[in-house]
């Protein structure tokens, strides 16, 4: 019996063919001079005039044979087609992860489907915000947010102060710097905070999504494999639009 990932295999090499087909046929009968023929003699209007060859042009293209080339084409298109979605109505597979049954009876369409949303969601996943990973964190029940250990840190304040270089004498004022030092005046007390996810739990969505994905295609692949019964509908629509 013909599965039906062969019939699926087959299928672009078939339209391919088709579409070409049908361009050349398109092309021959877009060419009045490959339909004409003639045939023509010469008699000449008495004994002593020029004798002349007869001269004719085939016919190269007929009408009806370009028909028939078109029809047998399309039917193995039509063919081929009709088979693979009869076979989509019945192929059908279980999605299983880890022994369970996430999605059941899932036809072919609805898991190509699951494919393509399946590879943003992971693309989705793996930009999601981490955590920074120099920093500790812990979830805060109040808030439900990530946050940090208190980081304690002073507040200081530039004041000046003078430094005496040199003493006053009778014949020179004193040499004074001035110069600022830093006095501490209180502290920060510091908690930070974070929406962003841990890194380990980045990991295991995307370990989850993985998962899947290679569920849906082992379910495709089985699916894929369902029996199919030929169909054959080319030949009923092509003898009623050409026959």
């Amino acid at each position: 019996m013909t599965k039906l990932n062969q019939i699926i295999a087959v299928e672009k090499g078939v339209k391919s063919k088709s579409l070409q087909d049908i361009n050349a046929a398109h092309a021959k009968v877009q060419k009045p001079a490959l339909l004409a023929g003639i045939s023509r003699t010469y008699q000449p209007k008495d004994e002593e005039g020029e004798q002349l060859p007869p001269e004719s042009t085939r016919v190269q293209v007929q009408a009806e044979d370009v028909l028939r080339e078109v029809s047998a084409s399309l039917t193995r298109l039509f063919d081929v087609t009709a088979t693979k979605d009869w076979a989509n109505c019945q192929a059908c597979a279980d999605v299983t992860v880890d022994g369970r049954i996430l999605v059941a009876d899932a036809p072919v369409s609805y898991l190509l489907f699951l494919e393509k949303q399946l590879a943003e969601l992971h693309g989705f996943v793996k930009k999601l915000p981490t955590l920074d990973a120099a920093e500790s964190w812990s979830l805060d029940p109040s808030t439900d947010w990530w946050k940090t250990d208190p980081v304690r840190t002073i507040r200081t304040k530039k004041v000046p102060r003078n430094h005496v270089k040199a003493e006053a004498t009778e014949k020179h004022p004193a040499q004074v710097e001035v110069y600022y030092e830093d006095v501490p005046i209180g502290y920060w007390t510091t908690v930070k905070f974070s929406g962003a996810l841990p890194a380990r739990r980045v990991n295991e969505l995307l370990e989850r999504v993985e998962k899947l994905q290679q569920a849906v295609k082992f379910a495709r692949e089985e699916a894929n494999g369902t029996e199919v019964t030929d169909q054959r509908v080319g030949d009923a629509v092509f003898d009623y639009l050409f026959g």
